[in-house]
């Protein structure tokens, strides 16, 4: 006997990650460009030296070190706009949800009650791309519920609004 969607324990093939109820909002598309200069100097940082090096010695050997790295920062290049696609959030009436991943896909899900503070932080290239990151803090210490690439309206409005129905959850128990 086949169980039905609505009986307890019911397994379907439905995707845990696409909840069709929920609206899901993407952050600015201006994090994948700060994702790309931070990578971009890392690129500048490890190859400048690795291709000096590789000149100075005249070892062929050597040349993979720069090669496989050129590699390798091409290819995380081509990833960030993906990753940064992948990345969304939405608010429901008791929780907060967080989605980002394309291969390695986590949804983390985090009530209003556990919400112990909320931080707002940009550093000086968040700040020139107009971008800042909002960040929750519960009493679990393996939570991971950041939101990285909003604009610093749409941060402070969210931090605002999670700080208080956080507060009305807590008051509550």
């Amino acid at each position: 006997m086949t169980a039905t969607p609505e009986e307890p324990g019911a397994v379907t093939d439905a995707d845990p990650f696409d909840l069709h109820d929920v609206a899901w909002t993407a952050v600015s598309p201006r994090l994948a460009t700060a994702r790309l200069v931070v990578l971009a100097i890392w690129a500048v940082v490890l190859l400048v030296p690795t291709t000096a090096l590789a000149a100075a010695f005249d070892v062929a050997w050597l040349w993979a070190v720069p090669g496989v790295l050129a590699v390798l920062f091409v290819w995380g290049a081509l990833l960030v706009h993906r990753q940064v696609r992948a990345l969304h959030y939405a608010e429901r009436a008791d929780d907060l949800l967080i989605r980002h991943g394309i291969m390695l896909r986590q949804l983390v899900v985090v009530p209003y009650g556990r919400m112990q503070y909320v931080d707002v932080s940009s550093g000086p290239l968040a700040r020139r791309l107009g971008i800042a990151t909002v960040q929750l803090h519960t009493a679990a210490p393996g939570t991971d519920a950041t939101i990285p690439g909003l604009p610093p309206a749409e941060a402070a409005r969210l931090r605002d609004r999670l700080a208080s129905r956080g507060e009305a959850r807590l008051a509550g128990l």
